[in-house]
């Protein structure tokens, strides 16, 4: 079960993180902020409001959050998750940046069509695969027509990221989605327009290549990699 996991690893996480990732050179801060800086680029390049609402599903303790605001500082911004005790981290450091609500039997509490666009930054590969259509079923249902979902995940084709997750306390229970089943399961949820991008190629000792990154975001070789979606 997912709750009873992040409740448990709650408090440690971000210890925990940091730790696994010491071998990229990189603060947790690094990965949450390229990933929302993407978001920005998304919602510019499709035309959506960055003064409208948003939601962060499987949010966790809101790593998110700060980096948000500083990608769209007029958005308002809901964080998702199953987890309680996840979620009081979150709202004790960013309770003013943001309005903080729990998923209940994968139910998000709003009604249709109400945000302009969604994200789920590395929570997928911890939710039971057979239920992953459902999930993005309901982040669809909340999402207005044309909006946007943005799907980060760890790219299974990357040895160091595989490792990384295997020796992780808090990815025990994870399984890796590849790029091309998330594709499939959001397209029988009912989104449509996938884009692709593979990111994170290179570690903080290589920091000075990374203008290249926006090169490579065609190989899957990347330590990471998101799916865009339009509803």
């Amino acid at each position: 079960m997912i709750e009873p996991e992040f409740d448990r690893h709650a408090r440690a996480y971000s210890d925990q993180h940091r730790s696994n990732i010491a071998v990229t050179g990189e603060e947790p801060s690094y990965f949450a902020e390229y990933k929302m800086r993407d978001l920005q680029r998304l919602v510019s390049r499709t035309g959506l409001p960055k003064n409208g609402r948003y939601l962060d599903f499987g949010s966790g303790i809101g790593s998110s959050v700060q980096p948000f605001r500083a990608a769209m500082p007029s958005a308002q911004l809901v964080c998702a998750d199953v987890s309680a005790a996840s979620l009081a981290i979150s709202r004790e450091a960013n309770g003013q940046h943001a309005e903080h609500v729990q998923i209940v039997d994968g139910h998000l509490p709003f009604p249709d069509h109400h945000f302009d666009g969604a994200f789920a930054c590395c929570v997928f590969h911890h939710i039971p695969h057979s239920e992953h259509v459902d999930a993005l079923r309901e982040i669809r249902r909340v999402t207005k027509p044309g909006g946007l979902l943005m799907v980060y995940e760890h790219n299974p084709l990357n040895p160091l990221t595989v490792r990384a997750v295997r020796t992780c306390p808090f990815d025990e229970n994870a399984v890796l989605v590849q790029p091309s089943r998330l594709v499939q399961d959001g397209r029988r949820a009912g989104w449509r327009g996938s884009s692709r991008e593979y990111r994170v190629f290179f570690p903080a000792l290589l920091a000075a290549l990374r203008p290249l990154e926006d090169k490579l975001q065609w190989l899957p070789l990347g330590a990471q990699y998101f799916v865009a979606f339009r509803a």
